[in-house]
């Protein structure tokens, strides 16, 4: 018996959200006095799958294969339920990222396992059911749900658990899972990626602004104030319609999902679809001119004021704060 953490690469380093889904799975494993295992798929060195031990996974299946390298969510899954059930895993866990959205209902099929998606705590059991909590609404309520499964499945929201890292170190063992090229169905043309900052879904950290910044000139303080913090950039959707921003940045119900340590709303009303991709965020700031607007009710903090004499302000006296510290 074990729990089974399915955990990404990206040209060969492991991703934030997945060490945080291993430490997930690892905590699930101790409460259930199992072992902890990772299935790794595609380029990576072994010293840098060893470091998953430090979040308690005892071992890593690996599959050094370079057609793991693109993401397929067909191949994908015919290797993970592979994994699990090699390692006799009852719990897999996965993160509630992109990928993982795609992924863990395929396995939950294949390995006829309840399925939780976006979990927000780790579960706990009676006998063979589990519960588990969850968002629901937009972020508005949680919700406890019940699988009682041989197998299940839960993905995990990123940020939702900080993981606490020890001295440990797993062994990786190779894997060779039964995938033939007939599995990958995806063929990649191109690839276009964002270079010089921080991913959106990696982020601790975003800065974000509205139209309240009345044009793209008025960009360059929001940077600033990014560079400063060692943040991620984030714009609203109308911003990013009228091409002020890049569309990878717009963030809100029909855009990325965040859910950062810090977010900063500089210049947004706080529009219910807006909400509804940042409020699971740890901490809100909110930066606005209408003591009125909706976003102030979500804020942990809020500052009524115009953007152009608050930012400036802010990023000055950070700067005296980072120089005494």
């Amino acid at each position: 018996m074990a729990v089974l953490s399915f955990v990404e690469v990206a040209e060969g380093k492991i991703k934030k959200a997945s060490v945080e889904a291993a430490y997930y799975g690892s905590k699930v494993a101790e409460s259930l006095g199992t072992d902890s295992v990772a299935v790794v798929l595609g380029t990576a060195s072994a010293d840098e799958l060893a470091t998953l031990g430090t979040v308690g996974v005892k071992k890593v299946l690996h599959a050094n294969d370079a057609r793991f390298n693109t993401f397929d969510s067909k191949a994908y899954t015919k290797a993970v339920a592979e994994a699990a059930t090699a390692a006799g895993a009852t719990v897999v866990v996965t993160s509630f990222n992109q990928n993982g959205k795609l992924l863990a209902p395929r396995v939950s099929v294949r390995l006829k396992a309840g399925y939780v998606p976006g979990a927000v705590e780790l579960p706990s059991f009676n006998g063979s059911e589990a519960v588990v909590k969850k968002n629901v609404f937009s972020g508005k309520a949680s919700a406890q749900y019940k699988t009682a499964t041989a197998v299940k499945v839960i993905s995990v929201n990123p940020n939702s658990l900080s993981p606490v890292k020890g001295s440990g170190t797993a062994a990786v063992e190779a894997f060779s899972p039964a995938v033939s090229d007939a599995d990958f169905t995806v063929t990649v043309k191109g690839v276009d990626k964002v270079t010089g900052t921080i991913p959106l879904t990696e982020a601790e950290i975003v800065v974000s602004a509205g139209r309240g910044l009345k044009g793209p000139e008025n960009w360059g303080m929001i940077e600033e104030l990014a560079r400063e913090l060692g943040a991620a950039t984030a714009c609203s959707r109308p911003v990013a319609d009228v091409d002020w921003r890049p569309h990878h940045e717009h963030v809100g119900q029909t855009g990325v999902t965040v859910r950062p340590n810090l977010y900063f709303a500089i210049g947004i009303s706080g529009a219910i679809q807006h909400l509804a991709g940042v409020n699971g965020s740890k901490v809100i700031v909110v930066i606005n001119n209408d003591p009125e607007a909706p976003f102030f009710k979500a804020a942990d903090y809020g500052i009524v004021g115009d953007a152009f004499e608050v930012v400036p302000k802010l990023i000055e006296e950070y700067k005296k704060f980072k120089s005494a510290h």
